[in-house]
C-alpha cells in the first residue's frame, strides 16, 4: 500500500466516525468536549454553525450519529451525543448577541425562498450576513415548517423551536406567512436572482382498500391530522384509534391520540417490528405509553355499518427472504378484526408541486420530481434551487439543514457569476495536543461508564397534557458524566517515521493491537497479516512510508480508541496526539 496522505482533509474526517456520519458533518467530540468544561454557550454556537437547530435537534434528530460512534464498537452504547447537544441548548446563556448582527450591507440581489422549513431556513441563515434580500413565503402562520406542524409538542415545546426559528428571522428576513405561493412565474417574474424551494412532502399518502369512502369521515391522512392538532383545529379522537405504519411520524400519531382522548389506541404495521422504519427509541416510547404494536399485518379493508366506521380487517403475514430481498407472505390464518373508532393513515408521504408551472424549463422525472444536482441543488432552471425533502424526498432535520447549506454556497456562486462546481474547500485544522514530554490538553482516559438514561416525566401528567415535553434533558452532572463517555475521536495519533526507532513500544501497550510493524503488502493481503485482522474494509488502515527495516507500521483507524498510549508509551515522540478539525466551509463570508 502506498503511505497514507493525511493532508487529504477526508482522511481524518473519515476517521471521526459521528461527524462523518452527520449530513451537515457537525463537529461533534469539539462540542462535547466544551460541554465537559461547563462552556454551553460555546458548545451551542459550535453546533449552531453546522446544523443551525441545536434545540430542535437535541431532541427530535434521528441521529445518524450514534450508530456510528465508536463506542458502539467496544460493546458499549454509543454515547448521547443528540442528548448532549439539548445540554448546550438548554443551558446556553445569551448567544444571540454572539450571532451575526444586522443589518447587513446589501448587496443588491434578491433571494425568494418557498417555504419556512429547514432547509430554507437554512439558507436564509446562511445567506442574510452577505447582504442578500431575502423573501420567505409559507402557508403557515410562523415559520418551522414541518418542525411546526408535525413534530408534537410533547417531543418539541414550541417555545424551543420560536426562539430558533426567530434567531433566523430576526437577521432580517422579509415574512410572507400566511400566503400561499401559486404560480412560480408570477414569483420569478418578481425580479428575484434566485428561488430556492424548500417545501416538503406535503402530501401524505392514502389507502386506496375496500370501505376508504364509506368510511372517510373518521379515517385520517396522519401528517394531516398532525397539522390539524397542532394549529388547534382538532381536539379529540374516538376512543378506539388504529394507526396504519411503522415509522416515526405513525408513533407521532399514536402517541397524540393517547393525549386526544384515545384509551385503547394500536399501531399495525405490514412489516416485521425489527424492520420498521421508526427510530427504535420512539417505538419504545410508545410501548411504554401502553400502545402496542401489531407486526405483519396488511390492510384488507375498513368495516363500516350504516355509513359509520366499525373497524378494519387485516391479512396476516410473515417476512419471508429471496435474494436478499422480503416479501410478505399469508401465513393461511383468517383475516382478523380490529374495532376502531377512528384510523389514522401514516403509510408515507410524498411531494407535491402544483403551483410549478412545466413550461419554465424545469425538467420533472417518472416520479413527477425536479430533477436535481445531488451536489448543488440546482434544478434545469438557472434561477430554482431545490432542498430539503422538496429535492429528493422524505428525509429528516438535519438532512435538510445539509441541503440548505450546500442550496446557500450555490445560490451566492450563482448570483456571483461563479460556477456552481466551484465549491469551497472545507476548513481544516490539525494541531498538536501536546503540553509536556507525556501530557496532552484533553482527558484521555477511557472510561467504562455505561451510557446514562434521560429522565421522563411521569406518564400520567404527560398522557393528559399533549404539550407537556416528556424527555426532562439531562440535568448538569449526568451531562458531564456522559461527556466524559466521548472517546475524542478527532483527537488522531499522527505517526512521523522519521522519529520510529521501531521499538515496538507501541504495539505492546495499545489496547485493542490495532498497531502493526510488519512487511508491505497489497491491502487485501495486508488486512489479514496485522496483528489482528482488519476486518472493516470501510475504515482505512494509516500505512507510513518505509522505516529502516523496510517495513512499515500498520494502524487499522476502524478499532483504535484514539486513548494516546501509544504517544504517551513512545520513547522518540514518533507518535504524537493531534486535534483535528473539519468544518463545512458555508456561503462565502458566513459566521
Amino acid at each position: 500500500m502506498k503511505p497514507t496522505d493525511i493532508k487529504d482533509p477526508e482522511y481524518f474526517h473519515k476517521v471521526v466516525d459521528c461527524q462523518y456520519a452527520c449530513p451537515a458533518h457537525t463537529p461533534v467530540p469539539e462540542y462535547i468536549r466544551l460541554i465537559a468544561q461547563q462552556k454551553y454557550s460555546e458548545a451551542y454556537l459550535v453546533n449552531w454553525e453546522s446544523n443551525v437547530f441545536p434545540g430542535v435537534l437535541g431532541r427530535t434528530c434521528d441521529r445518524p450519529c450514534e450508530p456510528a460512534c465508536r463506542r458502539g464498537r467496544v460493546e458499549e452504547e454509543p454515547v448521547a451525543i443528540c442528548r448532549l447537544k439539548r445540554v448546550a441548548a438548554d443551558n446556553k446563556g445569551d448567544v444571540k448577541k454572539l450571532m451575526p448582527q444586522g443589518p447587513f450591507a446589501p448587496n443588491g440581489k434578491k433571494v425568494a425562498l418557498v417555504g419556512a422549513g429547514p432547509s430554507a431556513l437554512t439558507v436564509a441563515r446562511d445567506l442574510a450576513p452577505l447582504g442578500y434580500e431575502l423573501h420567505i413565503y409559507d402557508e403557515q402562520k410562523n415559520g418551522g415548517g414541518f418542525m411546526r406542524s408535525q413534530i408534537p409538542s410533547f417531543r418539541l415545546p414550541e417555545a424551543v423551536l420560536n426562539e430558533e426559528v426567530g434567531f433566523i428571522l430576526d437577521m432580517g428576513v422579509h415574512r410572507h406567512f400566511n400566503h400561499y405561493v401559486k404560480s412560480l412565474r408570477d414569483l420569478l417574474a418578481q425580479g428575484y436572482n434566485a428561488v430556492f424551494v424548500g417545501t416538503g412532502a406535503p402530501r401524505g399518502r392514502d389507502l386506496d382498500i375496500p370501505g376508504r369512502k364509506e368510511g372517510a369521515a373518521n379515517i385520517h391522512i396522519g401528517i394531516n391530522w398532525l397539522a390539524n392538532v397542532a394549529f388547534e383545529h382538532t381536539h379529540s379522537i374516538g376512543k378506539r384509534v388504529i394507526v396504519l405504519g411503522g415509522g416515526n411520524t405513525a408513533m407521532d400519531c399514536c402517541r397524540t391520540a393517547r393525549r386526544l382522548g384515545g384509551n385503547d389506541v394500536k399501531v399495525l404495521v405490514r412489516s416485521p417490528f425489527a424492520e420498521m422504519k421508526a427510530s427504535p427509541w420512539e417505538k419504545d416510547d410508545a410501548i411504554h405509553e401502553d400502545i402496542p404494536i401489531i407486526d405483519n399485518h396488511v390492510p384488507v379493508a375498513f368495516v363500516t355499518e350504516n355509513g359509520s366506521l366499525t373497524g378494519m380487517t387485516f391479512q396476516k403475514v410473515h417476512a419471508v427472504y429471496e435474494g436478499g430481498k422480503r416479501k410478505l407472505v399469508p401465513t393461511g390464518e383468517p383475516d382478523v378484526f380490529y374495532p376502531a373508532d377512528d384510523v389514522l393513515v401514516a403509510i408515507g408521504q410524498e411531494n407535491s408541486f402544483p403551483w410549478i408551472e412545466r413550461d419554465l424549463g424545469i425538467e420533472f422525472d417518472k416520479w413527477d420530481m425536479p430533477v436535481v444536482n445531488e451536489t448543488t441543488f440546482a434544478s434545469t432552471h438557472p434561477k430554482v434551487f431545490f432542498g430539503g425533502d422538496a429535492a429528493f424526498g422524505p428525509k429528516n432535520v438535519i438532512t435538510a439543514v445539509a441541503h440548505g447549506h450546500q442550496a446557500a454556497v450555490s445560490i451566492h456562486l450563482h448570483c456571483s457569476g461563479k460556477a456552481l462546481t466551484d465549491r469551497p474547500a472545507p476548513f481544516v485544522n490539525l494541531v498538536s495536543q501536546k503540553m509536556g514530554i507525556h501530557e496532552w490538553s484533553y482527558d484521555s482516559e477511557v472510561v467504562t461508564d455505561a451510557r446514562y438514561a434521560v429522565p421522563h416525566a411521569d406518564k400520567a401528567i404527560t398522557l393528559t397534557n399533549r404539550k407537556k415535553e416528556v424527555e426532562l434533558g439531562f440535568d448538569l452532572p449526568t451531562g458531564f458524566r456522559e461527556a466524559e463517555r466521548c472517546l475524542n475521536c478527532d483527537v488522531q495519533t499522527v505517526f512521523t517515521e522519521s522519529k520510529c526507532i521501531e521499538c515496538d513500544a507501541c504495539m505492546d501497550i495499545c489496547p485493542t493491537s490495532c498497531i502493526t510493524f510488519t512487511q508491505n503488502l497489497d491491502e487485501p493481503d495486508l488486512r489479514l497479516h496485522l496483528k489482528v485482522q482488519a476486518s472493516n474494509t470501510s475504515q482505512a488502515l494509516y500505512v507510513s512510508d518505509v522505516l529502516p527495516t523496510t517495513k512499515v507500521m500498520v494502524k487499522d483507524e476502524d478499532v483504535c480508541l484514539h486513548c494516546g498510549l501509544c504517544a504517551e508509551r513512545c520513547p522518540t515522540s514518533a507518535w504524537d496526539m493531534q486535534r483535528f478539525l473539519y468544518k463545512v466551509t458555508k456561503a462565502e463570508g458566513c459566521c
